[in-house]
């Protein structure tokens, strides 16, 4: 889930997207799970059930995958997901809370499905959501397929596409959750593989969400703060490393207490009842010096037809002709924008 830094952020360091044009020719390296469990969750029947294909496999993953990647590019946008891989042993805890809620989850589904409580079904079928090495996998060869850039991280995706981001070979992280700033980010695109037309819970109305675009060095300088430090609040607050933070501390108590004693160290003595699981400087170390990888190549690629009718059609039984479709709109966008960039790249070198 991440940490949520949103009560932090001043209102006028967060910029939206009016429109995704506004980022044609950026790369952008995309938390891979954190964008499929939006799918699964988002692109689901009335009751909940999410889209299947004729052998009850899911696939509300792959549909969410391949159109709004598509989406993304018509915009002359360069994605890249970046997957992730194996966690942190400091997370251990909230991975076990996850599977304990989406089992609950799934046990109220089944209870709302047989009260005829369609809405309540919905909710608790997205809160059940999980995301299998199977559909991992599929993801990754879909790509391959569409002729997208993928990178495997060794651990968090977040890390690793700030990483990217921090070297350059991206212009920003996109993420639902507000972690790749902490890990570094310069900077972080929410809403982008979400946005449109949003049902709120439990309420007959819809909101327009956008992507957003918040910059961590206008961040950290609106709160008057080093990168260190916000992650020192982070952690008071609860990470994915330590979820319970600190009982009693809220956003503006924790800004209160780093800007104060400039540190978490110094900050802990004046909280001599807080506990942690771990020595609090073990979670730092994760998110300021996290496990990345420079084993990668962006490159892409002509789409292969064949290859993703053979995926999404015969595969997963996706109409062949709206797949071919959208196809076509893929190959258009790759031509227009991708191949363009990279002819104009071959030309500036060789007149250099």
């Amino acid at each position: 889930m991440g940490v949520n830094l949103r009560d932090l952020i001043p209102k006028d360091v967060i910029k939206v997207i009016g429109d995704l044009r506004e980022l044609r020719g950026k790369v952008i390296a995309i938390d891979a799970y954190n964008a499929l469990y939006q799918f699964l969750t988002a692109i689901r029947q009335p009751d909940g059930t999410p889209l299947m294909d004729s052998k009850g496999r899911i696939t509300s993953h792959l549909s969410g995958l391949f159109y709004r990647t598509i989406n993304i590019m018509e915009a002359g946008i360069k994605p890249v997901y970046v997957f992730d891989g194996k966690p942190p042993e400091l997370k251990a805890k909230e991975i076990q809370e996850r599977m304990s809620i989406r089992e609950e989850a799934k046990r109220k589904y089944e209870e709302a499905i047989a009260a005829g409580d369609l809405e309540a079904a919905r909710r608790y079928a997205q809160l059940s959501a999980k995301l299998t090495s199977d559909m991992v996998n599929d993801a990754k060869r879909l790509l391959d397929a569409m002729g997208i850039p993928w990178v495997q991280a060794p651990s968090e995706g977040e890390a690793q596409a700030a990483y990217m981001a921090m070297k350059g070979d991206a212009w920003a992280a996109a993420s639902q959750d507000y972690d790749a700033l902490l890990f570094g980010a310069p900077r972080l695109i929410r809403n982008l593989t979400i946005s449109g037309k949003r049902k709120l819970p439990r309420k007959d109305m819809y909101v327009e969400i956008k992507p957003e675009l918040i910059e961590l060095d206008k961040l950290l300088k609106a709160l008057g703060l080093n990168r260190e430090q916000l992650v020192d609040i982070a952690i008071l607050l609860g990470t994915d490393y330590n979820p319970d933070g600190v009982k009693g501390v809220g956003p503006k108590t924790a800004l209160s207490l780093i800007k104060t004693h400039g540190r978490l160290e110094r900050a802990l003595k004046a909280l001599p009842t807080a506990k942690f699981p771990v020595e609090p400087t073990k979670i730092k170390e994760i998110f300021l010096k996290p496990p990345v990888t420079d084993n990668y190549s962006l490159k892409w690629r002509e789409p292969e037809e064949e290859g993703i009718i053979k995926i999404l059609v015969d595969e997963h039984d996706f109409s062949e002709t709206r797949v071919k479709n959208a196809i076509e709109r893929l190959k258009r966008a790759y031509r227009e924008y991708i191949k363009a960039t990279i002819r104009g790249l071959d030309m500036w070198f060789k007149r250099k």
